[in-house]
């Protein structure tokens, strides 16, 4: 997997980076938002993981304008940015994920590892769903989800008959608090005849019965 990595404090960089490079991703590095227009302009990446206050334009501007030129690469910002309309605008922006500062980098390549490098199609009962392209078919059919519904449904899915963390959950909604969680894992389970077992304290998992 090769990876477009975006972080402006250069000790903070060459860590993640050398963390990646241990698990045998392929990194490049950018510093401000110059260095991922010049990247980006002549290679191709799998994911970029991208800091939001750079030199230049900020992270969530770079994502926009990469997306405006029709650049579909999955992307996971890393951010001291926490507070809820910063999350919300990070996700509207075209991000796929977003992970609070300071952070254990094994988290980071947990989440990758979930939701980036499944190449095979999955299966759960009559849906059939495609992690790398997010396609999801009941039946045969196009199934439409909602941003929100549609990363709780992959959570669960690439992790299936194992526990996700409610904490992880949390990250994925626009008011994250564990009612709007129950409100939303109850939408899922209607509208998809899902089995999401609760396990009281720790978090969710979609079960095959």
């Amino acid at each position: 997997m090769k990876i477009l990595l975006l972080e402006d404090d250069k000790n903070l960089h060459e860590s993640i980076k050398a963390f990646l490079e241990m698990e045998e991703f392929d990194v490049d590095s950018a510093y401000n938002s110059d260095d991922v227009y010049d990247l980006t302009y002549i290679n191709s990446y799998d994911l970029y993981i991208f800091d939001v206050n750079v030199p230049g334009d900020n992270g969530f501007k770079i994502l926009k304008s990469l997306k405006n030129a029709d650049d579909k690469t999955p992307t996971i910002y890393i951010t001291a940015l926490s507070d809820i309309s910063s999350v919300a605008e990070g996700l509207s922006s075209g991000a796929d994920d977003y992970i609070k500062k300071p952070f254990d980098p094994e988290e980071l390549v947990i989440r990758i590892k979930s939701r980036y490098m499944h190449c095979d199609t999955l299966s759960y009962k009559n849906l059939t769903y495609n992690p790398a392209t997010k396609e999801l078919l009941q039946d045969g059919t196009t199934v439409g989800l909602s941003d929100v519904l549609k990363n709780i449904f992959h959570e669960l899915i690439v992790q299936k008959d194992k526990i996700v963390p409610s904490e992880l959950l949390f990250d994925l909604l626009e008011q994250p608090n564990p009612n709007a969680l129950r409100v939303n894992l109850f939408k899922l389970k209607t509208k998809l005849g899902l089995d999401i077992k609760n396990i009281r304290g720790i978090g969710y998992m979609l079960e095959e019965l």
